[in-house]
């Protein structure tokens, strides 16, 4: 199979591109290197099965050429973390739906297999725990550049599901949850490397609200999987699925595990919301994904638990 991955020089994408190559694709990687780094793809720059470019996927001409080469595309690029979507809503909006639109239309032509890589985040602090694919969400005013991420990757998810019923292309949409591991930047307000690099450091570990509220946290190496073999599911076309990890922790428990695992001696400081994003920023108390559909459909299952993780994290950040 020839793969391609838009933000296969990110976090997850260099992930997924470990993945496809281990199983024996052809991968293709594009990235314009905004978040992502050049060193996430260096230990596969040798591989004779992977290749990339250096670009946007708003760059009409070289995309046209990639999607035309693929046989399945992983739309991964976009603006991520909710600390850069308050900083710079304009770019997360622009890139995320350009991006998004481009890439569906070109796939259109041909009908190529497209899996978008969506969020969490377009649940808004829904109220229905665990959160399945089909229950309600509520997001916030639009007024509001917190949410900013969350309306661009909803609207994505909605011109998929456009082009899949419309269209007839076979589209798949991921909500990933919380995806941590090793070669996972802090810079955008991901907690564990943010709080992993703080512990080692000797620093005071902050954590942002009072710390009551719980996240799941999934392992990148078994997200990469499943987005892989939901890619190659043909039953899973036109459908949306939650990729993640059920296993609910607190932040300021999150920060003890850490201090453990570490072996580090840093206090635990509690900092407010208003003073770390600015005022008016809101937060969900709980997000906890049903992960019974994707269980289903290509028998997905976690392999590293939260202390596991933590533990890869940490021997990441001290090999520097």
């Amino acid at each position: 199979m020839k793969a391609l991955i838009t933000g296969g020089a990110g976090f997850v994408g260099s992930h997924l591109a470990e993945v496809l190559l281990a199983d024996g694709h052809r991968v293709h990687v594009v990235d314009d290197l905004s978040t992502g780094s050049i060193d996430n793809i260096v230990p596969f720059k040798a591989h004779r099965e992977f290749h990339y470019e250096i670009g946007a996927v708003t760059d009409v001409p070289l995309m046209t050429d990639l999607v035309d080469e693929a046989d399945v595309i992983f739309h991964l690029a976009a603006v991520v973390g909710v600390k850069l979507a308050v900083e710079r809503p304009v770019e997360t909006l622009e890139t995320n739906l350009n991006g998004t639109g481009v890439l569906l239309k070109l796939a259109g032509r041909k009908k190529k297999r497209v899996l978008i890589a969506s969020t969490s985040e377009v649940y808004g602090d829904g109220p229905d725990q665990p959160l399945r694919e089909d229950a309600p969400v509520l997001l916030y005013p639009t007024v509001k550049s917190r949410w900013s991420y969350a309306w661009s990757k909803a609207i994505d998810e909605s011109l998929a599901m456009a082009h899949w019923t419309q269209r007839g292309l076979p589209v798949i949409v991921a909500r990933l949850f919380n995806t941590v591991g090793p070669r996972q930047t802090g810079r955008y307000g991901m907690v564990i490397p943010r709080l992993v690099h703080q512990a080692l450091a000797g620093e005071p570990l902050t954590i942002y609200g009072d710390g009551a509220q719980s996240r799941c946290f999934a392992y990148v190496g078994d997200v990469a999987r499943g987005l892989a073999d939901l890619a190659l599911c043909p039953e899973a076309a036109g459908q949306i699925f939650n990729v993640g990890n059920d296993q609910e922790v607190t932040i300021n428990d999150l920060a003890r595990r850490i201090i453990r695992a570490t072996g580090s001696s840093s206090p635990v400081t509690h900092l407010p919301y208003g003073q770390v994003y600015g005022e008016g920023f809101e937060d969900m108390r709980r997000r906890v994904p049903d992960l019974t559909k994707i269980r289903r459909a290509v028998g997905y299952r976690t392999t590293k638990d939260l202390d596991d993780i933590i533990r890869m994290v940490a021997d990441h950040a001290r090999r520097g």
